[in-house]
């Protein structure tokens, strides 16, 4: 990883640039480092920017979601496992924390790691000792920094009963809390010009934003995404800059892509806007009638304001019927609405990586969720 010299966060405000001072400072050291926030703040950017500033640039930067890996898989994705130790394991795979020998390992949403991985987690912090799953002998992981990350607060878990209080206090060595959008509202500007500038980048170039590699059609009549928006005015900003943002920066980067998606010209207005960022402007203007929320709709401000995953959000609530098989195809109607009838688009807007895109047409079809998309694209 190359070595940048700055903190590439972008903003100028008073908590933004606190911020990156500790960053420098914690940078320097090769400490544990426990990074707190909301979801959607950046807390990831942030354990990036410390392995580039620090001595560890030119060597591995591993990232683990704790949270969207279940207990067994998640022990042999630290760990790894030798051939023939379960199901599938065909042959001898190192662990992520091998992997990040002389490097770092970021830990993302640790506070959801089971107490029994955080006893594995616990002594491999103590000895930097590695037992693969169905191995025999240990193996030293040398010179490992970790990096820990979560948007819950720890004290409370322990207090609970649900995170051990000894790997709490191992890795709270250095502790940054990244602010929420909200309280450095002067950076929305500097963010939309960013987001905006890579979107409209991508669309120009026929390139799908996250992933960048020039898929192809996607079966429903689509190929790359091409974009005619340019810039988004300044009254649009205005708005943009007054909405509170519970998915913080992730639901801003979010709402950007889908108006460079979805925009029909070349600046967006006010009018493009989502209609919960532009409803605070229009309650003086036009009286409006209350509409009682429904399943589809806490599911749709789950994916798309707080970032999770239809696999985590949606899923196992339909497949325990917790959730009716109209919820589901109402939330699919809500995406497609919104991605104007494109399928790969729902599947940014719901948080799935590119390669998801089967899996996630397959489970539509099988439970008759899947919709025409042709109507949506009046």
């Amino acid at each position: 990883m190359r070595q940048t010299g700055a903190v590439n966060l972008i903003g100028t405000s008073a908590a933004i640039n606190e911020l990156k001072a500790e960053i420098e400072f914690v940078a320097r050291s090769d400490s544990k480092v426990l990074i707190t926030g909301e979801s959607g703040v950046g807390k990831e950017v942030v354990a990036q920017a410390i392995g580039e500033l620090s001595g560890r640039a030119q060597n591995a930067f591993v990232p683990v979601n704790c949270a969207g890996i279940p207990e067994t898989l998640l022990e042999s994705e630290l760990f790894g496992h030798v051939k023939g130790s379960f199901t599938g394991a065909y042959r001898d795979r190192p662990g992520k924390l091998e992997m990040a020998s002389n490097g770092t390992i970021f830990l993302d949403e640790i506070g959801e790691m089971t107490l029994r991985m955080q006893g594995l987690l616990l002594r491999f912090c103590e000895t930097g000792e590695i037992q693969r799953v169905g191995a025999e002998r240990v193996v030293m992981a040398p010179n490992v920094r970790v990096i820990a990350a979560t948007n819950k607060n720890l004290k409370e878990l322990v207090s609970q009963g649900q995170f051990r209080e000894d790997l709490f206090y191992r890795l709270n060595v250095i502790h940054l809390v990244v602010p929420p959008l909200r309280e450095r509202r002067e950076d929305i500007p500097a963010l939309i010009d960013h987001f905006v500038k890579n979107f409209t980048s991508a669309g120009a170039n026929g390139n799908g934003h996250r992933n960048g590699n020039g898929n192809g059609g996607n079966g429903d009549g689509h190929g790359a995404e091409r974009t005619i928006v340019r810039s988004i005015s300044p009254e649009a900003i205005a708005a943009l800059c007054q909405y509170n943002w519970p998915g913080n920066v992730r639901q801003l980067e979010n709402v950007l892509e889908r108006l460079t998606v979805t925009g029909r010209h070349e600046v967006i207005t006010v009018d493009g806007l989502p209609v919960e960022i532009r409803s605070p402007l229009d309650m003086g203007a036009r009286p409006r009638r209350e509409r009682r929320r429904t399943v589809a709709d806490e599911l749709f401000r789950k994916l798309t304001n707080e970032g999770e995953s239809f696999w985590a959000a949606v899923y196992p609530l339909y497949i325990n019927r917790e959730i009716t098989r109209r919820d589901v195809r109402d939330l699919v109607r809500k995406g497609l609405e919104e991605a104007r009838g494109s399928y790969k688009i729902v599947l940014r807007l719901f948080n799935m990586e590119p390669r998801d895109y089967k899996r996630f047409l397959n489970f539509l079809r099988k439970h008759d969720c899947q919709l025409p998309f042709k109507e949506y694209r009046q």
